[in-house]
C-alpha cells in the first residue's frame, strides 16, 4: 500500500465543490507534484490531507497515511499524526512563524512536541542541525535570532526547518521555494530531494512553477477547478500532453517574450547616486548592507534588480521608498531630490513580497486599494473612489464584488493581485515590485506580466522589479542590475546579460534559475541516445 493514498477525495465548503473526485497516491521515495492556478485546488488538497480546512467544510472519501485511515480521525489523533508523520511547509513564512519568538524556539516547539522524551540539550542540538541543513548555520544566525531580522527568504528556509526537524514520513510542502533566490531554491529543492531519498519519505510538492517541478518530481498531478484533469511522469511527459489547460501551463512556462530594448530619448523619473546604508551588528561593528549603489531608471523603462537572499536588494528598495535612513548618496525621483517627502510619494507606489503581511486583516479589499488616494491634491469623493477601485480590481482579475471582502477571503495569489492594484491606483510614475509575481502561478502571473506591460505603454509606467527569479526578470524588463554583497557586480540589457554574462556570479544565478527548457532539451538527448535513429524534430 502506498505511503499516503487519497480515494475518491470530495469537498465542498458551506454548499460550494471545491474538489471533486479526487485520487492521488505518494509512494516512500517518492516526489509528488500538484499543479495548477490559483484556484485550482491544490492547496485545499493538501489541506485535506492534513485535515487543515476552513470552517464549513464537508470532506468525504478516505485518506489513508501509513496503513491507517486518517479521514475519519478525531482532532486529538490528528494532532499526533502531524507532530510525527506529517511535516508542513505553508506558502507565507511570516504568517506561519511566531513573530514574538526566536526562530531557535520555534524549531524546539516543534522537536518537543513530536518527541516529549528528549533532553533540552538534545532537542537544541536537533533544532541548531535542522537550520544549519537548510542554511541558517548557528554561527551567522543563532538560534536567539527573530524572525523580523530575517530576509522572506531566510524565514521560509526557518519553516522548512520546523517540518524537516520532525523527521516526518510524509511531507507536504505548500510553494515551499516562492519566495528564495534560485541559488538558495535549487540547495533547498537539493535538501529535500535528499530526505526523500535518505529517510525514504514521501513528498507531496504544491507548485504553480513547472520549472521547478520538472527538474524534482517523479509524478506531476495538473488540476483544474477542483478536479484532475492530467497527471502522468518519466521522460515524454510534457511532449504528450493532452487535455489543453494542460498544455496552456507548459506553454506559459515556456514562453520566452521578444527581445526588448530599452527606449530612447525618454526622461529619467528616478535616480539613485552612490547609496550607502550600513547597519550597526554589534557595539563596533557595521555591516554595509548597500554600498555605492548607483542607476536611473527612464519614463516607461523596465529595470531588473537581481541576487540572492541578504544581498541587499530589499534594504535598497526601502532607502528608494523612504522606508530607511541611509549614510551617503541621494535619490531624485522627477528630478526632485527624494527623503520621503509625501508630496513626492505620489509618483513611486510599492508592491510588497509577503501581500498578507502588508495588509491590515481589518479592512476591506475597498479600503487597502482606496488607501494611496491620500498622497492626491485632488482626493476622489467617495462614490469616485469606489468606482476606480472597482475598475481596477477587474483590470487585475479580480471582480467588483470582491471590494467588500477582507483579505483572508482569498488565495495568496489574489492577495498579491489585490496589491497590485493598490500600488496602480494613482498612477504613479515608478512603481517599485518586490517579488510582486513570485506567489501566482505561471498563467495568473503571465496575464499580470500582461497587465504590467500594457500599463507601462500606454501611461508611461516604469517598473523596478526587485527579484530572484530570472526567468521573470527576462520576460519583462530592459535592463538588468545584478547585485552582490551589496554592490552592483554587473548591468547591462537583459539580452545581453542573458546571452554572455561576464561576471562569475551572474553566471552562478543564471546555472542555478530552473528553466523548463533546460529539462526539455535533457530530454530530447536522453531520447536521442536511446533512438538515435528517432526524428525528434
Amino acid at each position: 500500500m502506498p505511503l499516503l493514498d487519497v480515494q475518491n477525495l470530495n469537498l465542498s465548503i458551506h454548499g460550494v465543490e471545491i474538489l471533486r473526485d479526487v485520487n492521488l497516491s505518494v509512494e516512500r521515495g517518492q516526489v509528488v507534484a500538484i499543479v495548477g492556478e490559483s484556484g485550482s485546488g491544490k492547496s485545499m488538497t493538501s489541506g485535506a490531507v492534513i485535515r487543515l480546512l476552513p470552517e464549513g467544510a464537508d470532506v468525504t472519501g478516505s485518506i489513508w497515511l501509513n496503513d491507517q485511515e486518517i479521514g475519519s480521525m478525531s482532532e486529538k489523533e490528528m494532532c499526533t499524526v502531524r507532530a510525527s508523520d506529517i511535516g508542513m511547509v505553508f506558502q507565507e513564512p511570516m504568517s506561519a512563524l511566531n513573530p514574538v519568538e526566536t526562530i531557535g524556539a520555534q524549531v524546539m516547539e516543534a522537536i518537543n512536541f513530536s518527541e516529549p522524551g528528549l533532553s533540552r540539550g538534545e532537542v537544541r542540538q536537533r533544532a541548531e542541525l535542522a537550520l544549519t541543513r537548510v542554511g541558517l548555520p548557528v554561527e551567522r544566525f543563532p538560534l536567539t535570532t527573530y524572525p523580523h531580522k530575517l530576509s522572506g527568504g531566510q524565514r521560509q528556509r526557518v519553516v522548512i526547518a520546523i517540518a524537516i526537524s520532525q523527521k516526518p514520513a510524509l511531507l507536504i510542502a505548500d510553494e515551499p521555494t516562492t519566495a528564495l533566490d534560485v541559488t538558495t531554491q535549487a540547495k533547498i529543492l537539493n535538501l529535500l530531494k535528499k530526505l526523500v531519498d535518505q529517510d525514504n519519505m514521501g513528498l507531496l510538492l504544491i507548485s504553480h512553477d513547472l520549472a521547478v517541478v520538472a527538474e524534482v518530481a517523479d509524478h506531476i498531478i495538473i488540476m483544474k477547478d477542483g478536479r484532475i484533469i492530467e497527471q502522468g511522469g518519466g521522460k515524454g511527459f510534457f511532449d504528450n500532453l493532452q487535455h489543453e489547460y494542460s498544455k496552456a501551463l507548459f506553454a506559459a512556462a515556456r514562453k520566452q517574450r521578444e527581445e526588448k530594448f530599452i527606449k530612447d530619448g525618454e526622461d529619467t523619473i528616478l535616480e539613485v547616486k552612490k547609496l550607502r546604508k550600513d547597519y550597526q551588528i554589534g557595539r563596533k561593528k557595521m555591516l554595509r548592507a548597500v554600498n555605492d549603489v548607483s542607476f536611473s531608471i527612464r519614463k516607461g523603462e523596465n529595470i531588473g534588480l537581481v541576487g540572492e537572499s541578504g544581498c541587499g536588494k530589499s534594504t535598497l528598495s526601502r532607502c528608494i521608498l523612504g522606508l530607511e535612513d541611509f549614510q551617503g548618496g541621494e535619490i531624485y525621483i522627477a528630478e526632485k531630490k527624494f527623503n520621503g517627502e509625501k508630496r513626492l510619494r505620489r509618483h513611486i507606489s510599492v508592491v510588497f513580497q509577503d501581500p498578507y503581511g502588508s495588509f491590515n486583516p481589518r479592512h476591506t479589499v475597498g479600503r487597502l486599494v482606496s488607501e494611496p488616494f491620500y498622497l492626491l491634491d485632488d482626493q476622489p469623493r467617495p462614490d469616485q473612489a469606489r468606482e476606480q477601485v472597482c475598475e481596477m480590481l477587474v483590470r487585475v482579475g479580480l471582480t467588483e464584488a470582491d471590494i467588500d471582502k477582507y483579505p483572508h477571503e482569498f488565495s495568496g495569489g489574489q492577495r498579491q493581485r489585490i496589491a497590485i492594484a493598490r500600488a496602480l491606483i494613482t498612477n504613479p510614475d515608478v512603481i517599485l515590485l518586490d517579488e510582486a509575481t513570485s506567489a501566482l502561478d505561471v498563467l495568473i502571473r503571465d496575464q499580470i506580466l500582461k497587465l504590467l506591460s500594457r500599463l507601462s505603454r500606454e501611461l508611461d509606467i516604469s517598473y523596478l522589479f526587485i527579484s530572484h527569479d530570472l526567468t521573470t526578470v527576462k520576460n519583462i524588463t530592459d535592463r538588468i542590475l545584478v547585485m552582490k554583497d551589496g554592490t552592483i557586480v554587473e548591468e547591462g540589457r537583459t539580452i545581453d546579460i542573458f546571452a554572455r554574462p561576464t561576471h562569475p556570479y551572474t553566471k552562478s544565478l543564471l546555472d542555478a534559475s530552473p528553466d523548463i527548457n533546460k529539462v526539455i532539451a535533457a530530454e530530447t538527448v536522453d531520447r536521442t541516445r536511446e533512438n538515435p535513429n528517432e526524428n525528434i524534430f
